[in-house]
């Protein structure tokens, strides 16, 4: 029987359902692919598309940062998944109104980004569209004993961000609604902007990870959907649960600028777009990486044999709080 069912009916985790069917099952499910090339060395494929009027705008994001970002985006995949860049080829679908001059300057966000990994362009295709795309594949390598996947946390873990959470979101308001500015100084302000248009993809944690860790088996994802999301995702995939300490979540008074405590609490659980790695691993090894890290680096709970992930509050002020997936950013 044929179904009348829209994307919209199913939603954008349905959606993926679907699709996976048609997939390899032992390759989908991460970041990124992983395909054996030889017993010392696999290669990690991830895709990104980026869409004018979903993921940019000219409001918010000149065409040097949408090319900063959407290489960000692919090269954090990567990293989530302990992968090493070597290319990208980039897709474009264009309007032929574009001024060349925007897709230059894309380029150059492209490579400003792209070379601060040693990450060169490698090919890519073009064509005519009513709305501007830019979908880029990203290549990498990872030795096959230091792969990260979503589905290796086991109950007992430590879950480990690689920074805080919500600058992104913060960023974005601020170029939304200019006004807000008026309760941060300018070195906040700029600071917030330049997370949500010049993110970080976390490249630099993997030597120091695995320098700590050597063979052990690490769980992770990167945070572009959200944190709660990945710590979703991570417990999904891996058959756990888990619970977060509200007090290692919730955001500093001194950073709270424009926000209520519970709206900032709200967007540092679901804002995304932050491209921090979330990392589940013993707890010993944690604290070690944790410490090494600094600058927002920390442990913010514990995987768990129940199969839900609850915000718990240790002193008792505010109710267990259940995180899902519906309250962060769906496509449909």
């Amino acid at each position: 029987m044929k179904s009348n069912q829209s994307v919209n009916d199913i939603g954008e985790q349905g959606v993926l359902k679907k699709l996976q069917l048609f997939c390899h099952r032992d390759i989908i499910g991460d970041d990124g692919a992983v395909l054996s090339i030889n017993p010392q060395e696999q290669l990690v494929i991830t895709t990104d598309v980026l869409v004018d009027g979903v993921h940019f705008s000219d409001r918010t994001t000149p065409p040097e940062t949408v090319g900063w970002r959407a290489a960000a985006a692919n090269l954090s995949d990567l990293a989530a998944m302990g992968a090493t860049p070597i290319g990208i080829t980039v897709g474009l679908s264009l309007p032929g109104e574009l001024k060349v001059t925007w897709l230059e300057r894309l380029y150059q966000g492209l490579t400003d980004c792209l070379q601060q990994y040693q990450a060169p362009i490698v090919g890519g295709d073009i064509c005519r569209s009513p709305v501007t795309t830019i979908n880029i594949t990203a290549f990498g390598t990872v030795v096959p004993n230091h792969v990260i996947h979503r589905s290796s946390a086991q109950p007992g873990d430590a879950i480990l961000v690689t920074g805080t959470h919500g600058k992104s979101y913060k960023g974005l308001q601020l170029l939304l609604n200019p006004e807000l500015g008026n309760n941060c100084n300018i070195y906040e302000r700029n600071a917030l902007i330049e997370s949500h248009q010049r993110p970080k993809p976390r490249l630099d944690v993997l030597p120091l990870l695995w320098e700590i860790v050597g063979t052990t088996s690490v769980a992770g994802i990167d945070s572009s959907d959200g944190l709660a999301d990945g710590v979703l995702q991570i417990c999904c995939m891996s058959g756990v649960g888990a619970r977060l300490k509200r007090s290692q979540v919730e955001p500093s008074p001194q950073s709270l600028l424009w926000m209520s405590p519970e709206e900032a609490l709200y967007w540092t659980l679901y804002g995304g777009e932050d491209f921090e790695l979330i990392l589940c691993l013993p707890l010993e090894l944690a604290k070690q990486l944790a410490n090494r890290l600094g600058n927002g680096a920390a442990i913010i709970g514990a995987i768990t044999e129940e199969l839900n992930v609850v915000l718990v509050d240790d002193q008792g002020r505010y109710p267990p709080q259940e995180l899902t997936m519906t309250k962060g950013f769906q496509h449909f």
